[in-house]
């Protein structure tokens, strides 16, 4: 078990599934269980995932001052999150609205609320930094702060690139120059992805950069290890919601990367856990623990123990 820091966004999101991305215009469409209405976001997705995974995972965001903080533990989940670590301080919690179809697009209108103007209290976050394996941070203002944390402490440092673009990145520069680890999200690039992560691996020096490519599967490129390649996803079930796959795909990563120091493995399991979320409806639904992850990656990849 290790243990993590995951500071970050927190929205609440809506969800729908939709014949196809773009949308055809109709007045009217009605569905049966087609629109998903839960707590969603980088951080609190992040903090799930690796809670299911077994690890100590302290859970740091900022919400609403009127949020009910019991919409981040419903009655019916395997696991509880501690929000001991979640601040009211904002006038409203973030807002998503995201649609999505079986080919794994989607298409997402946010409503980040007065998040840029937060500040979270460090004196909650100093204790408990020496005690932490890694620092898993989204690129938003309050989090800027918990960078020095990491680097003063020499503990690693992941950073998940909330929506890349090219003209914001100079803002997001002390996140991309201290980071051990990136995960960006192809929707918003254009360039040749082994290009970019190219690009972004000279400019930065992280040991390991993660792009995901929804259904194409993911690049991974490894400092350390001398190489970049490609992966494809893996489908192991009907595609039910793709929304948060990416935030399940790299807490799996950083969980196995903490544990084995391996690249290759790690991106191998986090391939399959992302395509078992994706066969559940909305983003904090379809982990796995890792006695169920390594039960079904021995099934698939050797299937004579299934015999």
């Amino acid at each position: 078990m290790s243990k993590f820091i995951v500071a970050g966004i927190t929205q609440l999101e809506t969800i729908v599934k939709v014949k196809e991305i773009p949308i055809k215009y109709e007045p009217y469409t009605g569905e049966r269980d087609t629109i998903y209405i839960a707590a969603g976001g980088d951080a609190f997705n992040e903090s799930l995932a690796l809670k299911w995974l077994g690890n100590d995972v302290e859970f740091m965001t900022v919400v609403g001052e009127n949020e009910d903080l019991n919409i981040f533990n419903p009655s019916n989940r395997g696991v509880t999150l501690s929000t001991e670590y979640v601040l009211p301080i904002i006038k409203e919690t973030p807002m998503e609205v995201l649609l999505y179809d079986t080919r794994r697009k989607a298409q997402r209108f946010e409503d980040l609320k007065d998040i840029r103007n937060a500040s979270y209290d460090m004196m909650l976050v100093d204790p408990l930094v020496p005690g932490c394996d890694m620092m898993v941070l989204s690129n938003v203002n309050f989090c800027r702060p918990f960078i020095s944390r990491a680097k003063d402490n020499n503990k690693k440092l992941a950073v998940k690139i909330h929506s890349y673009k090219r003209d914001k990145e100079i803002y997001n520069e002390d996140f991309l120059k201290n980071a051990d680890i990136i995960y960006f999200n192809d929707n918003t690039i254009e360039d040749d992805p082994y290009d970019f992560v190219k690009e972004m691996a000279g400019k930065y020096d992280p040991e390991i950069i993660v792009l995901g490519q929804g259904e194409n599967g993911v690049l991974i490129y490894d400092k350390y290890k001398d190489f970049s390649a490609h992966y494809n996803a893996v489908n192991s079930k009907q595609i039910v919601n793709t929304a948060g796959a990416g935030n399940a795909l790299f807490a799996c990563f950083l969980h196995y990367f903490l544990k084995t120091g391996d690249s290759k493995i790690s991106i191998h399991k986090a391939l399959l856990f992302a395509s078992n979320y994706i066969g559940y409806m909305g983003t904090s639904n379809g982990f796995m623990t890792e006695e169920e992850l390594e039960h079904w990656d021995n099934l698939i990849w050797n299937p004579r123990n299934a015999m």
